[in-house]
């Protein structure tokens, strides 16, 4: 048997391989809450044969979603979610809840409520100005993410995933582009990553040993003036000294300026545009190319970056990008990465992984179109899957 497709351990927890299905943000809680169509999907993918799946996302405070329409950590949540993490282990395997605030990228007009950032820009999801949090204010973030992990134990999780990328709440105050504070919070690196360590110490504090706990960290945003790959790998040896991770994932790109970072493959611009409401639609229509940019897709797309951290650290590592076949998995494994993440492939073939067991030649058949991603708004989903097994 390939040592992908083995038993691994992640902290307390023992997986059946060393693949998590990557956190891909589902679009099926309308309400905020779990539906039947949420339950189905992490299900399907857990009985395809990941080791773990990850549930996106769910926000720590309701100023803290992308849009009203996400989860967010409550007790009203407790009993669906407890109802999804029963369907998941009943197939085997484990789940994994991503915590975070979503912080500039959250929909202020959608939500209600003011979106946070480290300084004050204009957010242009909401067409508001962002609210910047005192000290006090940031307190309260970090204790809303001790209560969300809480929950996530409450409700079954075996694991959470704490959000350090993508320029949500705790990655903006890492960038020096974001981030202008004169405080305890802004100008140095120490001072900008103290977000980031205090919210992964609260969430530890708050589980123990219970449950792992593992965090999403951006490599680097892809953007001039923004947070850096040296930069990144200084923060990463803190989280690992800090001593409050079982497993870190990395990550890149910003969802605010430069989330094609993240995907790499096509730009799907057209569509996208389709399902903004006005007037972001305008501006994607005016600034798709540079908002959108693409580039090029290629097998696991992130581990020339993602070297520079396993030379660094000791701490387990999770490899994402580009991880669509079992050949590519086994090159990270033989490279020292622990575990390898995957999105798009799994939402093309959720059974893939169980058909690595069978056949380790197997291939995905995503071809990075990239149409998942305008989906996000409906139901996440591959538009290439027949409705039958949509």
């Amino acid at each position: 048997m390939s040592d992908v497709l083995a038993p691994a351990r992640l902290g307390p927890l023992t997986l059946r391989n060393r693949v998590i299905k990557a956190a891909t943000f589902e679009g099926r809680t309308p309400e905020a809450l779990v539906t039947d169509e949420l339950v189905e999907f992490h299900r399907e993918v857990a009985a395809g044969g990941v080791g773990m799946t990850t549930v996106a996302y769910c926000a720590v405070a309701p100023g803290g979603r992308t849009d009203r329409h996400q989860i967010w950590m409550r007790p009203e949540a407790v009993p669906g979610l407890r109802r999804l993490t029963d369907a998941v282990h009943a197939e085997g395997a484990a789940i994994s809840a991503q915590l975070g605030h979503a912080g500039p990228v959250a929909n202020a007009k959608s939500n209600r409520a003011p979106a946070l950032a480290p300084s004050r820009m204009f957010n242009p999801l909401g067409m508001r100005f962002t609210k910047v949090p005192d000290a006090l204010g940031i307190a309260e973030v970090v204790a809303a993410h001790a209560r969300a992990a809480r929950l996530a134990r409450e409700a079954g999780f075996d694991a959470v995933e704490v959000h350090l990328g993508h320029n949500y709440l705790a990655s903006a105050f890492l960038s020096p582009m974001l981030n202008r504070r004169k405080d305890d919070y802004g100008g140095a690196l120490v001072n900008r990553a103290r977000v980031a360590r205090e919210v992964v110490r609260a969430v530890r504090d708050a589980v123990g040993d219970t449950i792992a706990v593992t965090a999403k960290l951006t490599m680097e945003d892809g953007v001039r003036g923004g947070f850096s790959i040296e930069e990144s790998v200084q923060v990463a040896a803190w989280l690992q000294e800090d001593g409050a991770l079982d497993a870190l994932e990395l990550t890149a790109g910003s969802s605010l300026l430069n989330p094609m970072a993240i995907f790499r493959g096509d730009a799907p611009r057209k569509n996208f545009a389709k399902v903004l409401p006005i007037p972001a639609r305008w501006g994607l229509q005016l600034v798709g190319k540079q908002f959108l940019r693409e580039y090029p897709y290629r097998p696991a797309y992130l581990l020339d970056k993602a070297r520079r951290f396993r030379e660094e650290l000791s701490l387990p590592l999770i490899l994402l990008g580009g991880i669509t076949d079992l050949a590519t998995a086994e090159q990270a494994r033989a490279e020292g990465f622990d575990f390898v993440a995957m999105g798009r492939a799994l939402l093309r073939e959720p059974d893939l992984i169980n058909r690595w067991h069978t056949d380790a030649t197997t291939r995905s058949l995503c071809t990075h179109c990239n149409e998942c991603m305008p989906s996000i708004y409906t139901t996440t989903h591959c538009i290439l899957r027949t409705p039958a097994a949509t």
